[in-house]
């Protein structure tokens, strides 16, 4: 057979317009419209079939359209527009900057398995990747001294199929990487810049691929060379690969390789943020660097190390977070065991819910808790569930005070937002709205746009997403297989001056995407409504595991393909980032059904609400935070009920009920002008409660203030002189551990008695024997509050002070202020002291005084008196 080689030629960019190489390198670009116009004046169809990706379509437009428009004015006048955009862009001042004028020793690595940042980039799966995205973004706009870390998958995640009865079919396809916004990290020779990681008795090589995502680079490592055995190529091939074995692989390759990474390109973090625990590997390899270079012991390392590292759970449900065996486990860390010269179950311990427990799996939620100060959810509520969830860890500190706090989500608003929606805002909000997105004041300014120019702007966006609708599902449709009625009837589904509603996500049951079909008589009734129809939109993947999953998608296709559903219901295959954004710009309502509390935050819901939509959602995630009457609709009250049959009753009684009696009618209430002007103002409501508020630069500000910067001094605190600081404070907490044990409450008294009135003070006087501990050592505090039926104490702390002392054996004091009425209970705890910096120590070991088995603790005392 005749051998056939294969080369490529590529198009050359004439000299005038090659700064739009340039360009399509920074994803910048990807959040800017006029750069994105820019891209696709070049070849409008061109653009749409390369997936909006630059560097494709400059690879693949014609030489003579090239040519043509370096000649041509317009076309230049606005490349150099872009240019001059990007270079002011990335040299203008930054709100960091002023912050923190002196950056020079400060960098934040952001570690996340996954970044959806746009979709030329198919490197994510869903919301925890969209999320780290949107962070990065923000954090350039920003100008955080931030790098992001992660993997580059060479199938990324699957495209989704759908066969004839609608069952997903999942198809994975190699990505060219040499056609992406992205460039291999190279020696000064020239060759790849390469890192390696020991996994069992070999050393895996990766090489290091940089996107640039504004101002912010983003390193992505490659295990599919050459120089690795077809088992470790084999790594980064699959995001979130099946194998538990190869997963183990990928997380070691995330976080011990990733910060290699960053050591090899002179870029080492003083603070890492763990974006999920999929990286938390990476404080193993921090500890074992700080051993080596500062000579110092597992426990000095492991204290500077837990002090500077940031960790957001994405979770609220225990299946979803990643445990290895252990016996694998020890395999593959064994090597960074060795290399530290301690026991490998010194490693697992910091990784298991019971250290010291022989055979107990590893978690890696758990190591990544214990190895850093600063953790939270991404809602309020979820740290409430989060806090519930790993109360265990901290199993004497009151759930209320588990030390997890909460950032709730944002979104990159400029990343979201419509053209035409841009265009309406810089008209009356004013360019503020993108530079300084929190300020509720810019959005104030919402009030200004005239109703009219706001629905023209609705129906416009609204049109987009039908005719886009339509396209797509000829073209799956054509996938498999239809005739020519199917493919008629495709162009004839959906009316672009209908109630539109869309629902996209990924299809796991707990979301509840049946919910709307509970009853479908009546959701006949309501979409058939012939002066008042409403029409839908779904998109959304399974997992490839999740056959439960799987099953919903079919059952909505079904649904869809009845005569009476076929034009009314749309279901939309392979969602991925590009039908997100016309979906959240087109739809006018967004649906989101979860369980609650298992909507750990959500972010789609908040995309909309910039371009015009509105949520009508369960009272989960985000949404318990933003409702507030007037600005989106709230199905059921946020009860949760034992019996979810009953629960799922109940709520989809509620939604067919706002649907019937609220939603649909106000959408059709038009005045004399034809404007539901109602509706607007609801719109209006919505984009000044939330646009500000939730939106990806308040809450990267907020990490910044509460995490970023704490973390910061933290490590600068203890990495003075040496290292001195960590080595004293490791020694003292090895002390205060060792005699923990001596403490013991002698007596607790209050001469106050049990009955007080409002304006009253409780004075409590405690003894206390430390034994080898000194008053300096600890702190004693009151801890007080309300009372359940539980004896269950909500409450707050107040320090007491020592009144004196007499050997081993200490007086405090303390009081109660009685500032309403009510049952109240009070107990009182010792921990040590702070460590001069918030790591949390004191969260680790409480002694709580038992008075005896009646009161468990717990001395009740009634309030109840008004102050009159």
């Amino acid at each position: 057979m005749r051998t056939i080689q294969k080369f490529r030629i590529r198009p050359t960019l004439p000299e005038r317009i090659r700064p739009l190489l340039d360009i399509a390198k920074n994803l910048w670009w990807s959040w800017n419209p006029e750069a994105i116009s820019l891209f696709r004046r070049i070849d409008p169809e061109l653009w749409r079939a390369c997936q909006h990706n630059p560097i494709t379509l400059l690879s693949k437009v014609k030489q003579e359209r090239l040519d043509t428009l370096a000649s041509k004015e317009t076309f230049l006048a606005h490349l150099d527009r872009v240019i001059d955009r990007l270079e002011d862009y990335m040299s203008h001042p930054t709100w960091y900057s002023e912050l923190k004028p002196d950056q020079s020793n400060s960098r934040i690595a952001y570690f996340s398995a996954e970044f959806g940042i746009h979709e030329s980039l198919p490197f994510y799966a869903g919301g925890l990747g969209v999320l780290a995205g949107d962070h990065l973004k923000s954090a350039s706009d920003l100008g955080l001294p931030l790098v992001g870390v992660g993997l580059l998958y060479r199938q990324g995640y699957f495209h989704q199929r759908l066969d004839q009865d609608g069952m997903q079919q999942e198809i994975y396809s190699e990505i060219h990487f040499s056609g992406l916004p992205m460039n291999v990290v190279r020696r000064p020779g020239g060759s790849p810049e390469l890192i390696s990681v020991e996994m069992e008795n070999r050393k895996v090589q990766a090489r290091i691929w940089r996107v640039q995502v504004g101002r912010i680079p983003l390193f992505l490592l490659d295990t599919d060379i050459s120089e690795n055995d077809p088992t470790d190529r084999r790594i980064t091939h699959a995001l979130y690969d099946a194998d538990l074995e190869i997963r183990l692989r990928q997380e070691m390759l995330l976080g011990i390789g990733g910060l290699r990474a960053l050591e090899r390109l002179d870029l080492s973090p003083t603070v890492c943020h763990l974006n999920e625990g999929h990286s938390a590997f990476l404080s193993i390899e921090r500890i074992a660097s700080l051993m080596e270079a500062h000579q110092l012991d597992f426990s000095a390392a492991r204290e500077a190390v837990t002090v500077s590292n940031v960790f957001t759970t994405h979770t609220p449900v225990a299946a979803g977070h990643d445990v290895f065996p252990a016996d694998l486990a020890a395999r593959y860390l064994e090597p960074m065991a060795t290399r530290m010269d301690i026991p490998i179950d010194k490693i697992l311990d910091l990784g298991r819910q019971t250290p010291g427990k022989q055979g107990e799996p590893l978690s890696m939620t758990i190591l990544a808790l214990r190895l850093s100060t600063f953790h939270n959810g991404v809602s309020k509520l979820h740290g409430e569930v989060a806090r519930s969830m790993w109360h265990h860890l901290w199993p004497e500190t009151p759930c209320d005070e588990v030390p997890i706090g909460h950032i709730t989500n944002g979104v990159h608003l400029p990343s979201w937002h419509a053209e035409e929606n841009s265009l309406l805002f810089d008209r009356y909000i004013g360019p503020d709205w993108r530079d300084n997105p929190v300020d509720t004041e810019v959005w104030k300014r919402v009030n200004t746009i005239p109703p009219a120019e706001m629905w023209r702007t609705r129906e416009r966006l609204r049109t987009t997403l039908i005719a886009k609708s339509r396209r797509l599902l000829s073209e799956q449709l054509l996938h498999r297989g239809a005739h020519s009625p199917a493919l008629r009837a495709a162009k004839e589904v959906l009316d672009p001056e209908v109630l539109t509603i869309g629902f996209a996500r990924r299809f796991a049951t707990y979301k509840r995407a049946l919910l709307l079909f509970r009853d479908l008589d009546r959701f006949t009734r309501i979409i058939k409504n012939s002066q008042q129809p409403v029409q839908f939109i779904f998109a959304g993947k399974a997992h490839p595991k999740d056959q439960p999953g799987k099953e919903i998608i079919r059952e909505i296709i079904h649904i869809a393909q009845r005569p009476e559903f076929r034009r009314h219901i749309v279901f939309l295959e392979d969602y991925d980032l590009n039908i997100a954004r016309t979906m959240v710009q087109g739809v006018d309502i967004w649906l989101n059904t979860p369980k609650r509390p298992l909507e750990a935050s959500g972010t789609s819901g908040m995309k909309v609400v910039v371009n015009g939509g509105l949520n009508l959602s369960i009272l989960d995630g985000w949404w318990c935070e933003a409702y507030n009457g007037w600005n989106g609709w709230a199905i059921g009250n946020g009860d949760v009920n034992d019996d979810q049959d009953y629960q799922d009753c109940v709520e989809s009684e509620a939604l067919y009920n706002l649907l019937e009696e609220v939603i649909v009618p106000l959408f059709y209430k038009r005045g004399p002008d034809n404007l539901p002007r109602d509706w607007i103002e609801m719109i209006k409501n919505s984009m000044m409660s939330i646009c500000p508020q939730f939106n990806m630069n308040r809450a990267a500000e907020q990490y910044t203030r509460q995490y970023y910067i704490p973390s910061l001094l933290n490590w600068e605190w203890l990495a003075s002189d040496e290292m001195k600081r960590a080595k004293e404070i490791a020694r003292w907490k090895s002390y205060i551990r060792s005699k923990w044990h001596e403490i013991n409450f002698l007596d607790v008294k209050t001469n106050s008695g049990i009955d007080l009135t409002v304006g009253d003070r409780l004075t409590l006087n405690a003894s206390v024997d430390l034994g080898s501990l000194s008053a300096q050592d600890v702190k004693l505090e009151v801890y007080y509050g309300q009372i359940e039926e539980s004896d269950v104490i909500e409450g707050q702390s107040s320090l007491m002070t020592l009144a004196g002392s007499n050997g081993s054996v200490h007086e405090f004091t303390g009081m109660i202020p009685c500032r309403t009425s009510g049952h109240f209970g009070y107990s009182i705890r010792v921990a040590p002291r702070s460590a001069g910096l918030d790591d949390r120590f004191e969260k680790e070991l409480i002694t709580w005084w038992n008075a005896d088995a009646r009161t468990s603790g717990v001395l009740e005392h009634e309030a109840i008196r008004s102050a009159s």
